[in-house]
C-alpha cells in the first residue's frame, strides 16, 4: 500500500536535542514538522524550546543552537500539548526514527500524553535499499535521491529545514516502486 495515498495524512518530524539521551537528562530544544497529504507538503510545526537543560558543546556544535538563543522561547509544557495536536494518530517518519521517537516518548511522558502512532524510518529504507551508498546520513541521501540542488538552500540539522528534506526523500521513497513493494 502507498503511503502516499490520497487523503492520508502523514507528519514528518525532526528534532535538536541538547545532547543525545533522554535517560541523561537530555531535552528536546527545536521541533520541526511537516504534513504530507495527496502526496504534497501541506502544514508545518515548528518551535524553538526553552528548557533548563544546558546544551552539551557536541550539540551545539551540530545543530547550532545555543542557550542563549533559547531564552524567552516557550518551555516544554507549552509546544509539546501543541505538536501532540499537530500530529494526532498520524503516522510519523523521521530520519532515524529510533532517535527522535525516543526523545518524542520521553517529553510526552513528562507531561501525560501518548503516543500510539505508527512510524516510518527514512534511515532504515535507505541502508535496506541503497546499499551501495557509503554513508545514509540525510544530506547523503538526499543527494542520491534528489540531487544537489535538494539541499543548497537548506539549513541542515536544524529541525525545520531538516523535516522538509525528509519529507521530499519520504516522498522520493514512495514513488520508487521497491520501497513500497519492499522490493518485490
Amino acid at each position: 500500500m502507498s503511503q502516499t495515498e490520497p487523503g492520508r495524512r502523514l507528519i514528518v518530524f525532526d528534532f535538536e536535542t541538547t545532547g543525545l539521551s533522554p535517560k541523561n537528562g537530555d531535552r528536546v530544544i527545536e521541533i520541526g514538522a511537516v504534513a504530507i497529504e495527496n502526496g504534497r507538503l501541506s502544514d508545518e510545526f515548528h518551535s524553538l524550546i526553552h528548557t533548563e537543560r544546558k546544551i552539551h558543546w557536541a550539540a551545539r556544535r551540530v545543530h547550532g543552537i545555543s542557550n542563549k538563543m533559547l531564552t524567552g522561547q516557550p518551555p516544554a509544557a507549552r509546544i509539546f500539548p501543541a505538536f501532540h495536536r499537530f500530529i494526532a494518530a498520524d503516522p510519523l517518519i523521521a530520519h532515524n526514527a529510533a532517535f527522535d521517537l525516543r526523545f518524542l516518548e520521553n517529553e510526552f511522558a513528562k507531561l501525560g500524553l501518548t503516543l500510539e502512532n505508527p512510524h516510518h524510518c527514512t534511515l532504515k529504507l535507505s541502508r535496506r535499499y541503497n546499499q551501495t551508498l557509503k554513508s545514509h546520513k540525510l544530506e547523503n541521501v538526499a543527494r542520491h535521491l534528489l540531487g544537489d540542488a535538494a539541499i543548497a538552500d537548506l539549513n541542515l540539522h536544524r529541525a525545520l529545514d531538516d523535516a522538509r528534506l525528509t519529507a521530499k526523500v519520504w516522498l522520493k521513497m514512495m514513488g520508487r516502486r521497491e520501497y513500497e513493494t519492499g522490493g518485490k
